[in-house]
């Protein structure tokens, strides 16, 4: 059999077989599937040869780079010991070294602010981080005493998962409102999307109308409300809505005051993402519970982390017969082999000082987002970090949005495609957030064969 054969094989066998997650698989089954071999640096090659620009780090976890030396190695050597072993009612070397990495790592992204972040809960992706988040809130009220807490507050355009109740505080119509009739109650505010402002106003006279509405629901339904959560300063799936100064520390201003607990979802944001290596370092501001996921292995292993307080921790202290257990884990809790790779992964941030060199690549970013406003169906072209998005009009003037049916974002990310870069978009949200790793000429390859991309399909119309 030709190699040609074994790959004709391989796409035959994908249409037959995989079910292929946020894919309209009618679509899917007629087109020609991009299948990776391979990966090196900023870039993945297909099994026919062709090398592409990771664009979207496949899928916002690749924060180093494929193949990278000094994470192979330390997946091999825990290989060499043991590759699972359970943390219900056992330990491990490298889930003990990474807790203490972590906490070690919020308390230098946060100096001397509280709450302190003191306590790490393992699992296994973002959706299961806030899920734990959650089901930690919830009962940390019941233990203190405080009964009829059992809603939460989010926000419009949020995105914090798939499962249940990350779909419950989840707020992207087009993803989450076909589940609604499995969903719990919670509260919903407005996200502070500027280009697109529910209030009609514009940052900074509109003196952050958002937040005021979100005060309004909290002075009027504290008492049911556990805990607000957010993805702080990005809402990524949401079409990469980056919020205006102020508003995440007025969040957490806003949770002091009416007592409720601040939960962030950096599973998006968190790992160096925006320049900084928590986003909520940006205005110095730490919550009650953190979920990371995403970019801790660097997308070696599936592995996310819910971090806590030891107010929140105590409150599950007790006698045996109390019942105050957190009764919730997973089989592949704290893996040896995802836990090695994440100390690796942070260890990397040390060795080529990745955040020290943000500045330079974020302002270069930001620089090519400026030229590509400029064309005539870029509505909004918005970056903070390595975190960018491009917001395709079909009329500028009045931000008319491309209808839905017309796919004009899969047609720049196929034209894109077609030129070696891989992007993927939201809608008509063009969404670029490559390896924070990436060199700036391949960064400015990157912006280049994008806009190109965008002229192209914008032009066809």
């Amino acid at each position: 059999m030709s190699y040609l054969d074994e790959i004709r094989l391989l796409e035959e066998s994908d249409k037959r077989y995989i079910w292929h997650p946020f894919t309209q698989m009618k679509d899917w089954t007629g087109e020609k599937p991009v299948i990776i071999a391979e990966g090196r640096g900023c870039f993945l090659k297909d099994v026919h040869g062709k090398w592409y620009l990771d664009g979207v780090s496949s899928l916002w976890v690749n924060i180093h780079g494929h193949r990278k030396q000094e994470i192979d190695n330390a997946i091999r050597e825990q290989l060499d010991k043991i590759a699972h072993s359970t943390l219900l009612g056992l330990a491990n070397i490298p889930a003990i070294k990474l807790a203490e990495r972590l906490i070690g790592l919020t308390d230098k992204s946060f100096p001397g602010l509280t709450p302190r972040l003191s306590k790490v809960f393992y699992s296994d992706n973002g959706s299961t981080a806030v899920e734990v988040a959650l089901k930690m809130a919830y009962q940390y009220w019941l233990h203190k005493g405080v009964s009829g807490r059992n809603s939460f507050l989010s926000l419009k355009n949020g995105y914090h998962g798939d499962t249940l109740g990350a779909v419950s505080v989840g707020g992207i119509e087009i993803f989450h409102s076909t589940f609604s009739p499995l969903l719990f109650k919670t509260h919903k505010a407005s996200s502070p999307y500027c280009y697109r402002c529910g209030f009609s106003k514009t940052f900074p006279e509109c003196s952050l109308a958002c937040l005021k509405e979100m005060e309004e629901i909290l002075k009027n339904h504290s008492p049911e409300i556990a805990a607000v959560v957010i993805e702080p300063l990005v809402q990524a799936a949401g079409g990469m809505i980056i919020w205006p100064e102020g508003y995440l520390k007025g969040v957490r201003e806003l949770c002091n005051a009416y007592d409720v607990l601040l939960i962030a979802d950096e599973v998006a944001t968190g790992f160096g993402r925006t320049g900084k290596m928590f986003a909520c370092a940006h205005e110095s501001i730490v919550p009650d519970i953190m979920c990371l996921s995403k970019g801790i292995t660097n997308g070696y292993l599936p592995l996310a982390v819910t971090l806590t307080t030891d107010n929140v921790y105590n409150a599950f202290l007790g006698e045996f017969r109390d019942l105050k257990t957190f009764f919730h884990g997973h089989s592949y809790t704290g893996n040896p082999l995802a836990c090695a790779a994440a100390l690796a992964c942070l260890e990397i941030f040390e060795q080529e000082n990745t955040l020290q060199h943000m500045e330079q690549k974020s302002a270069l970013l930001a620089d090519k987002l400026r030229d590509i406003s400029g064309l005539l169906h870029a509505g909004d072209a918005r970056s903070i970090g390595l975190m960018a998005a491009i917001e395709l009009v079909e009329d500028k003037s009045s931000k008319r949005a491309y209808p839905w049916e017309e796919k004009m974002g899969w047609k720049v990310a196929f034209n894109a495609r077609e030129t070696g870069v891989l992007i993927r978009p939201l809608g008509n949200v063009i969404v670029i957030m490559p390896p924070l790793g990436i060199r700036d000429d391949d960064l400015n390859l990157l912006m280049d064969l994008i806009k190109k991309s965008i002229i192209t399909a914008t032009e066809r119309k």
